[in-house]
């Protein structure tokens, strides 16, 4: 697609802000993991790593352009090794240095074996008010299989402590386990139900590069059971009152997870931490002053910064912490748009797109026609589209098409 002024739109409002914290270690590395994490050889070096973390905001400070965060997520590794105490510290150093909206939503991620009572209670005093769990499976063969160091037991007890100390959590659940039976999965689903979480990350294990079960591939449920698995799970989940409003993601009315709607709808967010991405939009007028100022119908440019993934190296205070950034180029925005936007299954509309990438809706005629001709979307009005059920399952059929 050319990338020539004609394609450009004016944009007048920058998309909200969130931010990730990734803090990188675990107890012992899981054989299905290709997060950037590394087992503990020892305690967190947690206060150094805080003020880096500190540090590293600041030096993207001028990302902000003048808005308040909405969201905050730490994730990992295992954000729940830290103390409260220096959860307290990151969160007020953060809020000293960007503005918080008033509702703003603040998940930490948690192993079900590294929580205590006094733990949830610190953490929701220090201002984290979502929890999402990392429980899994609730069979302990599935447990031991995918390298968890927990137990059910911890992982229901974990349940009935955010249920007292936090607004809102989420559960997260994987299904096709090695050797899974769909009574096996079901099963999960039920428990996990019965614990009455306000939302369900509920999601297919895949094998990845990079990890021991892609050297040693365990037997995976065949494509038969997988569907049933889907099928019937989505059907117990929807009777209990949970909708699905993203591909893996189930909640009850009002506890949709605020901070991952931000990724998909194409929001910005920066990134601190070992190996955290970003994602920026700059009006492209203010690229020739350091402030970054907004300015009113000024041209966008769409930024992804990497941070230095080892501990080792992020906390080198003789090197910086970005690794990379880079501009994304103008045929490269339609794809990363749709790859987000088409996981959900609200619908959206082509004003969108064109404020969050700066392109004319017009550009993306042709594989909006192939997609309704298809039947992987529906269209609602001139300007409004939803992805359908047959969307959703054949959903890299339906990005590929916006490449």
């Amino acid at each position: 697609m050319p990338s020539n002024s004609s394609n450009r739109v004016l944009i007048n409002q920058l998309p909200p802000l969130s931010l990730y914290v990734h803090i990188p270690w675990c107890v012992q590395k899981c054989p299905y993991c290709d997060f950037n994490s590394h087992a503990l050889k020892g305690g967190i070096p947690e206060t150094e790593y805080v003020a880096h973390l500190l540090d590293d905001l600041s030096a993207d400070l001028h990302f902000v352009q003048d808005r308040k965060l909405q969201t905050i997520f730490f994730g990992g590794g295992t954000p729940s090794l830290l103390s409260e105490k220096a959860m307290a510290t990151l969160l007020t150093g953060i809020e000293q240095r960007i503005p918080f909206s008033e509702n703003i939503e603040i998940t930490l991620e948690a192993n079900p074996g590294t929580l205590e009572t006094n733990k949830f209670e610190g953490f929701a005093k220090a201002g984290v008010n979502r929890i999402s769990i990392g429980v899994q499976s609730f069979e302990l063969e599935k447990l031991v299989q995918l390298g968890r160091i927990h137990n059910s037991e911890e992982a229901l007890k974990a349940a009935g402590f955010a249920h007292s100390s936090v607004s809102t959590f989420n559960l997260d659940l994987m299904h096709g386990l090695p050797n899974q039976s769909l009574e096996q999965a079901l099963a999960d689903v039920k428990q996990a139900i019965a614990l009455d979480p306000f939302h369900i990350s509920w999601y297919q294990l895949t094998i990845e590069p990079n990890t021991l079960f892609h050297s040693k591939p365990p037997v995976l449920p065949d494509d038969d059971v997988l569907w049933d698995i889907q099928q019937q799970g989505h059907e117990l989940l929807t009777q209990a009152g949970y909708e699905q409003y993203e591909i893996s993601a189930y909640s009850k009315p009002g506890h949709q997870c605020k901070h991952n709607l931000n990724y998909w709808q194409f929001g910005d967010y920066l990134g601190i931490g070992c190996g955290a991405h970003g994602k920026i939009t700059v009006q492209t007028d203010a690229l020739k002053s350091t402030q970054y100022a907004p300015q009113t119908n000024a041209q966008i440019k769409v930024i992804r910064t990497e941070k230095v993934k080892h501990p080792k190296g992020y906390m080198d205070l003789t090197k910086p912490y970005a690794y990379k950034q880079w501009t994304v180029e103008p045929d490269e925005l339609p794809f990363e748009y749709f790859m987000n936007r088409l996981r959900l299954k609200s619908m959206f509309s082509m004003e969108e797109f064109e404020q969050r990438t700066g392109l004319a809706k017009e550009s993306q005629l042709a594989p909006l026609t192939k997609a309704l001709e298809l039947g992987l979307l529906t269209q609602i009005d001139a300007n409004s589209y939803k992805t359908t059920s047959k969307g959703i399952r054949y959903y890299n059929n339906l990005v590929d098409l916006f490449l």
